[in-house]
């Protein structure tokens, strides 16, 4: 396994995809892992059960990108200062970070064992399932510390060029994720709690394993206690990227929670084939999301170390890459429309496949949109803009759900209106980026200018 690859040498494209690869390859076994632990639920403990741990998934997710984003925040930090070769703001960079992170992940953690049951009633959990989800939520919050130190040293591995060493400690967790499944499921039986706790102990295997793993490989980059300065520079510049970006992943996942309960106000059928159209979406632009955030890690080494032209023509690239995958991708979703859905829904169950057919035919048709908006963000991340990658979001999802709610009121557009406003809010996105862009690319692509920005 490669240590790290050097994202400021050697072919652009061919470089950004092999790196990318792995994390493409992770991020589509979290969700074949997703779709095997929820087959076992289902399948052992039946509908309440899977409601229950359905359920508390939302939250967790939410949970989970709000440590993401701080993650990935500081990722971005660590790419620039990879790219300069300066280890030593680095490593000062590294001790921060992690100090600051992981005392937020206490609080929150300590927050989410004593605001459970208020949560759980903004939630509005039906009373059969009440009992079931607060077992499960007890069991897996003991697992969020798992998840920032795996998110945490993910994020500096990837910074430092290397995407393999995550994929690695990923596929053990969830390998070992769904074994204990069946043991604490099927085998035992512990019901919900058992499968609270197989996903808490595979975070932490992960976690810790990749710490140790990051420990013994990168020796170099071990920070002392002499790296802990606490210069208002360096709080301010850990906090800046951070914050940023963890509101931007809260504010994501915020929005489509937001649409999620507009979708419920129309009914199961439109609920069961948004249901399973979104996890088409998700397998369908997940790589060119992936491939954002490998894109970025390029950007902000060669930033660091002013390298211009490669930035100018690592853009190109990237653009033709992302459209390229995205119309792909479009064509498959929108041709094969129908059959996609029968994996989730019976042939019989008519009305959902004709909504989720007009769902996914929508949708699909603007992939390029999305694709090009994870191009932006991870630009604007990686050049020391991450709060343009935030406002990106808010326009996006700001139009989404503002025009969700007007166009569904009306009677002649209906449910239609909630589809159409996500490719409109992407484009209006894209847009907004670009026009930005072409003030900043001036200064942003001439050499010396990280010195004039920062």
């Amino acid at each position: 396994m490669p240590q790290k690859t050097d994202l400021t040498t050697g072919p652009i494209t061919g470089t950004m995809l092999r790196f990318a690869l792995p994390m493409i390859l992770g991020n589509l076994l979290q969700q074949f892992y997703n779709v095997a632990d929820t087959f076992i639920v289902g399948q052992f403990l039946g509908s309440g059960a899977l409601a229950a741990v359905g359920s508390s998934y939302t939250l967790m997710t939410f949970l989970t990108s709000i440590l993401l984003g701080l993650c990935m925040g500081s990722g971005a930090v660590f790419s620039i200062r990879y790219g300069e070769r300066d280890l030593n703001r680095l490593k000062t960079s590294m001790a921060l970070s992690f100090v600051m992170i992981a005392g937020f992940t206490v609080v929150l953690n300590l927050l989410v064992f004593l605001l459970i049951d208020p949560m759980m009633g903004l939630l509005s959990v039906p009373a059969d399932v009440y009992g079931l989800m607060r077992q499960y939520l007890w069991v897996v919050f003991f697992g969020i510390g798992g998840t920032f130190f795996y998110n945490f040293f993910a994020s500096l591995l990837r910074a430092v060029g290397n995407s393999a060493a995550p994929l690695l400690f990923l596929g053990i967790s969830a390998v070992l994720n769904i074994v204990l499944d069946v043991v604490l499921v099927v085998v035992v039986p512990w019901g919900v709690g058992g499968a609270a706790l197989a996903t808490a102990v595979s975070q932490w295997v992960s976690g810790a394993g990749l710490c140790f793993y990051a420990w013994n490989k990168l020796p170099q980059l071990r920070p002392g206690r002499r790296d802990l300065v606490w210069g208002r520079k360096n709080v301010g510049e850990i906090v800046r990227f951070s914050l940023l970006t963890c509101v931007q992943q809260s504010v994501m996942n915020f929005g489509i929670l937001m649409v999620q309960g507009l979708v419920n106000s129309f009914g199961t059928v439109v609920m069961a084939a948004f249901a399973a159209g979104v996890k088409i979406d998700s397998f369908a632009y997940m790589p060119v999301q992936d491939f954002g955030n490998a894109f970025s890690t390029f950007i902000a080494q060669n930033y660091g170390a002013r390298r211009t032209d490669r930035i100018r023509r690592g853009l190109k690239s990237a653009v033709v890459c992302a459209v390229s995958f995205s119309l792909l991708v479009s064509a498959l979703v929108i041709l094969f429309a129908k059959p996609l859905l029968l994996l989730f829904v019976k042939p019989w169950e008519t009305e959902i496949l004709q909504v989720g057919v007009q769902y996914l035919r929508i949708e699909g048709a603007f992939y390029w949109g999305i694709g090009g908006l994870f191009l932006l963000y991870g630009l604007y991340r990686a050049v020391e803009r991450p709060g343009m990658s935030l406002v990106l979001t808010v326009v996006s999802l700001g139009t989404r759900v503002a025009l969700a709610y007007a166009l569904s009121a009306v009677p002649a557009i209906g449910v239609a209106g909630i589809w159409w406003s996500v490719p409109i809010g992407w484009m209006l996105a894209d847009a907004v980026g670009l026009l930005y862009y072409r003030n900043i690319r001036g200064g942003l692509l001439k050499d010396g200018a990280r010195e004039q920005h920062g």
